[in-house]
Parts: structure tokens; C-alpha cells; sequence
């Protein structure tokens, strides 16, 4: 499990996509949203902007998991 580290009180998903190097570009986030199957904490989520907070886990199909600290 790869871990992000982030030097705010939460990072968006969006925002996590981007600094992971999922994605290149904010624009981008919404096809990745529809295409892969993301969870956070367990619960598959497709909204962009969720908030994340050190602790959370962020499970990316065929990509990886990921853990967000601080």
C-alpha cells in the first residue's frame, strides 16, 4: 500500500488523483471516476470532491491501494 502524505487537514479526491499521479490533468478526474472502481474506507465512492483525511485507505481497481497520512 502506497501512502500519501498531504500537508492540509484533508485532501479532496480530485485533488488526490492529481498529487498520486493518477492523473495529469483536473480534467481527466471525472473519466477516471466513471471508468475505474474507486473506494474510500471501503465504500465505493465517485464523487470528486470527497473530503480525505489522514487515516483514510483509497482502493483504485487494477490500480492500487493507497493510504493518506500526514
Amino acid at each position: 500500500m502506497k501512502q500519501v502524505e498531504i500537508k492540509s487537514e484533508y485532501i479532496t479526491l480530485g485533488q488526490f488523483l492529481k498529487f498520486a499521479d493518477i492523473v495529469s490533468s483536473g480534467g481527466m478526474v471525472k473519466a477516471v471516476l466513471e471508468e475505474y472502481k474507486i473506494s474510500v474506507n471501503d465504500v465505493q465512492e465517485n464523487r470528486r470532491g470527497k473530503k480525505l483525511y489522514p487515516g483514510d485507505k483509497i482502493s483504485i481497481k487494477t490500480i492500487g491501494d493507497f493510504r493518506i497520512v500526514k
